[in-house]
C-alpha cells in the first residue's frame, strides 16, 4: 500500500497528490512515469513523475480528471492508501547542455513538462519556457516553472493571462528571433503534433512525450504500440518521448480516441453509482 501524504486541487479537475514510495523517489528522473492502481479492482493509470524528494521519500504526481478511474483517484484524501504504484517506468529525458532549449507546454501537460525544464536548466541551459492553457483558471505550475526558466512566456485561449493565443504562435516568435538548438512539447495530442510542425519550419528538433493507452507498462501488451520512423514502437518501453517528426500523427491520434466510447460509458455508470450512494 501506498500512502497519500498530500493532496491539492490544483484546478478545475486538476489535483496534486504526493505518494510515499521512498524506492521510486529515490530512482526517478526526468520524463519517467509510474502506473498505479486505487484498488485491487482499479483501472492502472499512468501518470508522469513530476518530482520527488529522495529524503522523504515522496513521489509528486498531477493527473486530470478525464473518466472513471481519475474521477475516483481524485476522491483520495490525505491518509488513504493507493493499492500499487509502481516505477519508475520509460527512458529518462536525455539531459544535457544543448545552449538554448524551448520548452513548451499545454494543459495538464505542463505536469510532465516541468520536471525537464529543472532538469535542462540546472544541466546549465538558456530555457525558454511556453505554458499554455483555456484560460488563467487551468494554467498550472507557472511560479515553479519561471523559477528555471530564463524566459516564461504564458499562453491563454481567451487572454485572461499572458497572450491571447496559441503556444505555437509563441514558438514562432522565439524561432524568429533567436536560434534554439532543442525543442520539447508536452500536451494534448494535437498541440503536440502543430508544435512538431511549427518546429519542422525552422528545422529545430522537437521532442513529445506520447500517452496511449497502457497497461502492464513493460511492453508485453503491446497497448501502446506507436509508430515512429516507420516502425512500431512501444511508449511505455521505448519512450515515452520521441522525435516529433518521426511520430505517425494521424494515426497516434485515431488510436487516442479508439475506446472513448467505452469511456464515457464507464464515468457514466460511475457518475451515478456515486449518485445513488450519496
Amino acid at each position: 500500500m501506498f500512502k497519500v501524504v498530500k493532496r491539492k486541487e490544483l484546478a478545475p479537475t486538476e489535483f496534486e497528490i504526493y505518494v510515499d514510495a521512498p524506492r521510486i523517489a529515490s530512482k526517478a528522473k526526468p520524463g519517467q512515469f509510474v502506473i498505479l492502481r486505487i484498488d485491487n479492482q482499479g483501472e492502472r493509470i499512468p501518470l508522469t513523475i513530476v518530482d520527488t524528494d529522495s529524503e522523504t521519500g515522496l513521489v509528486r504526481l498531477i493527473f486530470q480528471v478525464i473518466g472513471k478511474s481519475t474521477a475516483q483517484l481524485a476522491t483520495v484524501m490525505e491518509g488513504e492508501s493507493l493499492s500499487d504504484v509502481v516505477g519508475p517506468l520509460g527512458k529518462p529525458t536525455d539531459i544535457e547542455n544543448y545552449g538554448t532549449v524551448l520548452l513548451v507546454g499545454g494543459g495538464v501537460g505542463i505536469a510532465a513538462l516541468f520536471p525537464i525544464v529543472k532538469g535542462l536548466k540546472e544541466a546549465g541551459n538558456r530555457v525558454i519556457t511556453v505554458l499554455g492553457a483555456k484560460n488563467a483558471e487551468l494554467l498550472i505550475l507557472t511560479e515553479e516553472c519561471e523559477k528555471y526558466s530564463d524566459e516564461l512566456i504564458l499562453m491563454t485561449d481567451d487572454g485572461s493571462v499572458g497572450q491571447k493565443g496559441l503556444v505555437t504562435q509563441a514558438m514562432e516568435e522565439v524561432f524568429a528571433r533567436e536560434t534554439v538548438n532543442n525543442a520539447w512539447a508536452i500536451g494534448p495530442s494535437i498541440m503536440m503534433k502543430f508544435c512538431t510542425i511549427t518546429a519542422q519550419k525552422y528545422q529545430v528538433p522537437i521532442y513529445v512525450s506520447l500517452n496511449p493507452i497502457m497497461i502492464d507498462g513493460t511492453g508485453m501488451c503491446g497497448g501502446c504500440r506507436v509508430t515512429v520512423a516507420d516502425n512500431i514502437k512501444f511508449a511505455c518501453v521505448d519512450g515515452p518521448e520521441f522525435l516529433g517528426e518521426e511520430v505517425d500523427w494521424d494515426e497516434f491520434i485515431s488510436r487516442m480516441q479508439q475506446y472513448r466510447p467505452e469511456e464515457l460509458r464507464a464515468n457514466e455508470i460511475y457518475e451515478k453509482q456515486v449518485s445513488q450512494n450519496g
